[in-house]
């Protein structure tokens, strides 16, 4: 990882119809396959070269403890639709809690395939009360799309 350590929240906003081959296939490389889907990546240049090819269907921001937990909690989803509890983490591996898997991640401690049989893709609601701003604008502009830094949280939020 980058010395910064960094993890960033991906969240698809926008559909496939009439999307380029190669920005088709740069969302699926980032898992994310279906509009409100998530997932969390690494802040280094690799993704972050990804993350800009396919800028105009998805936004990003650097996500938080609170609402990384929140989004573990809600929406952390195990092999067979099974939602994942502290429980499981206590038994199957050496968190003992949501909230701790959340911090240890984001000091870059552990990762999300530290956890058995978790999914990596967070399914989300559609963002209570609707998007703020138009989803075909950047988000510098008016608009959802792009790179919203701390932002990111608010709309997991509504989401999770």
């Amino acid at each position: 990882m980058s010395s910064n350590n960094r993890i960033l929240a991906v969240v698809r906003i926008r559909g496939d119809v009439g999307v380029r081959r190669e920005i088709r296939d740069t969302l699926k490389m980032l898992r994310l396959h279906r509009v409100h889907h998530a997932v969390l990546v690494p802040d280094v240049p690799s993704y972050r070269g990804m993350l800009q090819k396919a800028k105009d269907y998805i936004t990003w921001g650097e996500i938080d403890s609170e609402t990384l937990s929140i989004l573990l909690e809600r929406r952390g989803r195990l092999e067979g639709g099974k939602r994942l509890t502290n429980e499981f983490l206590k038994e199957n591996t050496r968190f003992n809690s949501v909230r701790e898997l959340a911090d240890k991640i984001l000091k870059g401690e552990a990762k999300i395939s530290d956890v058995p049989k978790l999914k990596p893709v967070f399914r989300l609601h559609p963002p209570k009360g609707g998007y703020k701003r138009g989803t075909k604008r950047p988000y510098n502009d008016g608009g959802e799309l792009g790179y919203r830094g701390a932002a990111i949280n608010e709309l997991i939020r509504r989401m999770a």
